[in-house]
């Protein structure tokens, strides 16, 4: 294991958003969220000017994640407010299920990400953080929502091998990564999710998690101030601090050596100039494009 002081950091968005969360590499640019004020938005850094966001999207819930709709460029699935929605180019909001208006508790989606094979999956949590209240579903390509693990609380940062074949999948308020087996064919879970790394309550809360070119899994810590990285074997390999109490989640660049990390203002009683800031580091590997829901056609 290795640990490294503060990295230097470079601000690429000043610390505006609330709750910015959800980074994945869509077409050469950074696309993420701020959940709580709904909003999609866009970074691309290869201008002549400082990189600035650009929004795509407001809704009128929150905004958990998004990924790209295959065949449909603009056209985004987004687990959002109490289900998953698509955002089409033109603004409208189309429902595919709101599964969490069946539910107990006053609930909203959280992170998701699309899998290799297409599908796409989101994790959601109860408003007060009710123990056991958080759920986990899968969009099949037919748009079919399915609640495949139930009984976790603040559900994380989905991420996926290449192949497909294992999700990492975090309960933030366990302090727990989970590893899953899934059959790229039919979505299903092999035998349940076995645990990969647990989290001491001073290291911090596991949130968003992405897979590098190694398939090594990158992980930002909520209430830590730090990102680490683990093999797959589940060694940790990284520790690095990042200078604001909240990153939220990671995202590679393919083929660079750019961590781009989201941070949050939410929560934090002294912010740092870069709590709400999207920051970006220097690392040794790179990463891959998001994956397409391929649905809808």
């Amino acid at each position: 294991m290795t640990s490294a002081p503060p990295p230097p950091a470079t601000i690429l968005v000043q610390g505006d958003d609330e709750l910015a969360e959800g980074g994945r590499w869509v077409d050469g640019r950074l696309v993420y969220v701020d959940i709580l004020a709904g909003r999609l938005l866009e970074l691309r850094e290869n201008t002549d000017r400082a990189p600035a966001p650009r929004e795509l999207a407001r809704l009128d819930v929150p905004l958990g994640a998004v990924a790209p709709v295959h065949g449909s460029p603009g056209t985004w699935i987004a687990a959002a407010g109490t289900g998953i929605a698509l955002l089409t180019q033109d603004g409208e909001v189309q429902w595919l299920d709101r599964p969490e208006d069946r539910t107990h508790v006053p609930s909203r989606m959280n992170d998701g990400v699309a899998d290799p094979a297409g599908r796409f999956w989101a994790g959601s949590m109860a408003y007060d953080g009710t123990r056991g209240a958080g759920s986990l579903y899968r969009t099949d390509t037919d748009g079919t929502v399915v609640r495949v693990l139930d009984g976790l609380t603040i559900v994380n940062g989905p991420a996926f091998t290449a192949d497909g074949t294992t999700m990492y999948l975090a309960d933030s308020a366990a302090g727990t990564i989970l590893r899953c087996r899934v059959d790229p064919v039919s979505g299903d879970l092999s035998g349940g999710p076995e645990t990969f790394a647990r989290m001491r309550e001073d290291e911090g809360s596991p949130d968003g998690m992405t897979v590098d070119a190694e398939d090594c899994l990158w992980v930002a810590l909520w209430g830590a101030g730090a990102v680490r990285r683990y093999h797959p074997d589940g060694s940790l390999l990284t520790t690095l601090d990042v200078p604001a109490p909240h990153p939220t989640s990671v995202c590679l660049c393919p083929g660079g050596n750019r961590l781009h990390i989201t941070t949050a203002r939410h929560g934090v009683q002294s912010p740092t100039p870069a709590s709400g800031a999207v920051l970006g580091v220097s690392v040794p590997v790179g990463g891959t494009e998001a994956c397409f829901w391929r649905g809808g056609h």
